[in-house]
């Protein structure tokens, strides 16, 4: 059964979709992996929503920080999450300045489709215990939308 797809406004339906646009049907098929869900499960149970390589690896233990990179760049590619940067001159010494978060299309897609709800990830976000380094992380400020 094909997914409700999105509604006109910008979305591409070709199968053959450019790097980051949004195709719903190939959202689903990559964020249905079972590592990538795993993923993006902790993106939506994270408390701002826009996690750190870092944290991410540190929920996933059985995936590399560099498997869990190339996860989210197919995840980029088919618009289902975006980068964000704190900018150059406002970065912290020794910590990341790169942060995930699902894109409005995305979030609408799981909605409609009864996937990743956030309350529900978010309570098993909170349930994992963290070590100080990744509390820290998790308090540290985002990039503004």
């Amino acid at each position: 059964m094909k997914p409700e797809s999105p509604p006109a406004d910008g979305a591409n339906p070709s199968p053959n979709a450019s790097p980051g646009s949004f195709d719903a049907w190939r959202a689903l098929q990559k964020a249905t992996d079972r590592k990538r869900a795993d993923i993006l499960a902790d993106i939506v149970g994270h408390p701002s929503g826009m996690p750190t390589v870092e944290e991410l690896d540190y929920m996933n233990p059985p995936l590399s920080e560099d498997a869990i990179r190339r996860h989210l760049h197919t995840l980029l590619d088919v618009g289902v999450v975006r980068e964000r940067e704190i900018d150059p001159g406002e970065r912290l010494r020794d910590y990341p300045y790169k942060f995930y978060e699902l894109t409005e299309a995305a979030r609408d897609l799981f909605d409609r489709n009864g996937l990743f709800p956030e309350d529900a990830w978010r309570r098993q976000y909170e349930s994992v215990e963290k070590t100080d380094r990744i509390r820290e992380i998790e308090s540290m400020p985002r990039p503004e939308a």
